[in-house]
């Protein structure tokens, strides 16, 4: 029997705050009386990210799966690939606690009428750089696959299993941004889409890991993933 909803949060060096982020999903999920699996997926931590999570070892609802490092995207495939087969519906999230699980109840209790339903980062406090970029993405798929997603690679994402499964199948193992290529392939489609501002909190513990130049190779690589991987919805099953 498949589950209601399957949490896809990847984690890297999070120790300070993986364990209190993780119990407030929990917690949210719990109070919402729905049959879940929280899946913490640990990308390589150096720090003791790994042992902090230890303490969910006998929690039924939280699996946490220590992989080798292989990025923030193929994780979070990697996690998105294992979710489809166990809910109805894939929650992504990331676990540096920027959007808090209290808000995912307005997302959840709109679901029945909407293929995909996204937190639209408000308050976001970036640098000149990162404004830049989140711009440039956004009209990359405006421009490729058309408009639908206002925050294409928000990490707070909530997509119907059967939609997601066939689009995730295409995406290549390596690509950086996944959740990009995801939100195009779901605006040229037109599914039925619902957005709502979610306020964004500046992290208060780690640190960001894609920093200056290694930043901007990331967005050349993730243009190029994104101009030739172009997946196609061939059915729609409510």
């Amino acid at each position: 029997m498949l589950l209601d909803l399957v949490i896809v949060m990847p984690v890297y060096n999070e120790e300070a705050c993986i364990v209190p982020v993780a119990k407030s999903w929990y917690s949210v999920l719990s109070h919402l009386n729905i049959n879940f699996l929280i899946m913490i997926l640990n990308d390589g931590s150096t720090d003791s990210t790994s042992e902090a999570l230890a303490v969910f070892k006998n929690n039924k609802c939280i699996e946490v799966i220590n992989k080798k490092n292989g990025g923030h995207g193929p994780t979070i495939l990697m996690g998105y690939r294992k979710a489809i087969q166990l809910s109805k519906w894939v929650f992504q999230c990331d676990s540096d606690n920027e959007m808090k699980a209290d808000y995912f109840s307005i997302l959840w209790e709109k679901r029945a009428k909407f293929d995909a339903l996204f937190g639209l980062r408000k308050g976001r406090n970036q640098n000149i750089s990162r404004k830049f970029i989140s711009a440039f993405s956004r009209i990359t798929i405006n421009m490729l696959f058309g408009k639908g997603v206002t925050d294409v690679n928000t990490p707070f994402r909530l997509i119907r299993t059967n939609i997601l499964k066939q689009i995730v199948g295409q995406i290549p193992d390596d690509t950086f941004a996944p959740n990009i290529i995801i939100s195009g392939v779901l605006s040229k489609t037109r599914l039925r889409i619902y957005e709502h501002p979610v306020p964004h909190v500046t992290r208060k513990t780690g640190e960001v890991s894609i920093v200056k130049l290694k930043l901007w190779r990331f967005v050349v690589k993730s243009f190029w993933q994104t101009l030739f991987c172009r997946p196609v919805i061939n059915s729609i099953n409510k």
